[in-house]
């Protein structure tokens, strides 16, 4: 069946989201924009039409045999590995059965692709919610253990080289010639690298190698690796020091004074004070090579409070760069390896220089710690402080300007909810592209309980910025929530008068 005659068995909808899912390495992302402007047109659509015609069967010529196939079987490997990356994105608010039978469906071709095989494993893992079996194929984990295997004999002669000699491969003789040829300067310098390896620390990935090691070997080895880490310290060291040759003379007079304000057990003075405005003075560069020089970065919790409280008394304040600067070295490595709640110390430090420079906050620290990716508990406890807290209308629009371009976890999902609490005074295209990216992931967080109450926040604090698009939108949102808020969720979106 030609690719007309096999797009005429399908609606209008279904086939956009099949031209779509064609387009190359993007198609699942460009399949999910366009699901969700179908659901935003009508919130009652959904793809179980489009499914069912995936799993119809048709007649079809294979080994000059007569066959029946599903349909989803007669594309091209690509639209099936699309599909099944797409159906991953969404699955939580189709029907699973639906979505069990066409992976039933793709695993009855005889073609084997290793791709399809783990996505349609993977899928089915997380439909069913088992992790059980592997998601590798048959003839994978038999190349596979072949493989290790032969990495245990590493040590023979020609070493790599030898360890994928013998692997099947498809081709004419002349690609086979090629990679003979290949191996065969492999073992050369294999060979060669036999001969200097008094030069060099000798990496070996037999699994029983340390334990043939005699002591002394691993001394020598540990001694080694601790020379090698101990270079490269010493060569930051030096370029460190080779930078803090060219500062002037005053800021370097101006450093063991202010060394003095990081110990918890020094008073500070006039004199303290007027070493710190040596920061007026520094440019982009300099601030830097001070703030490295003073080891901001490795001081104590204990010690900030005495040193925040000096830096706020300067007059003028800090420039937009030395502050983003002295905050980023001062509070960003502190507040990204939290484990815990953080303390009282770096908490009053954190607002304060928040209160005082505010835009350089939100962009030495607040941004990078979102963009991380991995906003923990405590991180995000302490963001929603200094937002909530210290920051002003127009700075929290720019901090929820920028959640709307990093991916989302629930230590984001709190952040969001203090911002919108805050009665945020968003514009319309802002809440506009707030929506959207909640249609985005509400697949992923349908049983995340502080999405849904955030979802219930927006739909009870800005129901005056809910125009019909938006209204579209949410209600796609809210049919992928599966926690026990969703009929209140859907009472509020139906209070909301268009």
């Amino acid at each position: 069946m030609d690719r007309k005659a096999l797009m005429r068995r399908f609606d209008g909808r279904s086939r956009l989201l099949i031209h779509a899912l064609h387009l190359g390495v993007t198609g699942a992302n460009n399949a999910l924009t366009v699901f969700n402007k179908q659901r935003r047109c009508d919130p009652d659509f959904t793809l179980t039409p489009f499914l069912e015609t995936l799993c119809q069967e048709e007649a079809s010529v294979r080994e000059d045999a007569l066959v029946l196939r599903p349909l989803v079987c007669l594309f091209s490997e690509g639209f099936q590995r699309n599909l099944l990356c797409f159906l991953h994105l969404i699955h939580p608010g189709l029907p699973k059965d639906r979505v069990l039978h066409l992976l039933h469906c793709l695993t009855r071709d005889d073609r084997e692709n290793q791709w399809a095989y783990a996505l349609i494993k993977q899928l089915r893992r997380d439909i069913e919610g088992t992790r059980e079996g592997t998601l590798l194929t048959s003839n994978c984990t038999e190349t596979l253990e072949s493989l290790c295997a032969r990495f245990r004999n590493a040590n023979a002669k020609g070493r790599w080289a030898s360890c994928f000699e013998g692997l099947k491969t498809e081709g004419k003789e002349t690609d086979m010639s090629m990679k003979k040829r290949k191996s065969d300067n492999m073992d050369h310098d294999g060979n060669a690298l036999e001969n200097h390896q008094s030069k060099r620390v000798k990496v070996d990935y037999s699994p029983s190698k340390d334990e043939s090691l005699t002591e002394e070997e691993k001394q020598k080895m540990t001694t080694t690796q601790q020379n090698q880490s101990a270079a490269s310290g010493s060569q930051a060291h030096s370029d460190l020091l080779g930078s803090s040759k060219n500062l002037p003379d005053n800021m370097k007079a101006a450093i063991p004074v202010i060394k003095e304000l990081l110990d918890p057990e020094s008073v500070w003075d006039e004199s303290s004070l007027s070493a710190l405005k040596v920061f007026h003075e520094c440019d982009s560069n300099e601030v830097e090579v001070l703030c490295s020089l003073l080891g901001l970065s490795e001081a104590s919790e204990q010690s900030l409070p005495q040193f925040c409280s000096c830096l706020l008394e300067l007059s003028p304040d800090l420039s937009h760069s030395t502050a983003s600067a002295v905050i980023t070295h001062l509070l960003l490595d502190k507040i990204v390896s939290l484990a815990e709640a953080a303390s009282r110390c770096l908490v009053s430090v954190a607002t304060s220089l928040c209160t005082r420079y505010p835009r350089p906050t939100c962009q030495a620290l607040i941004e990078p710690i979102l963009r991380k990716g991995q906003t923990g508990s405590a991180q995000a406890e302490l963001l929603c402080r200094l937002v909530v807290d210290c920051l002003e209308p127009h700075h929290r629009l720019l901090v929820f300007r920028t959640i709307l371009g990093v991916s989302w976890d629930e230590g984001v999902l709190s952040v969001i909810h203090a911002l919108l609490d805050s009665k945020l005074d968003l514009s319309e295209e802002d809440f506009s592209l707030f929506t959207d990216q909640l249609c985005k992931q509400s697949p992923h967080f349908s049983k995340s309980m502080k999405f849904a109450k955030m979802l219930l926040s927006v739909l009870t604090k800005y129901q005056s910025h809910v125009n019909s698009s938006c209204h579209h939108t949410l209600s796609s949102c809210l049919s992928f929530n599966e926690t026990f808020l969703k009929k209140s969720l859907q009472a509020a979106l139906k209070r909301i008068s268009l």
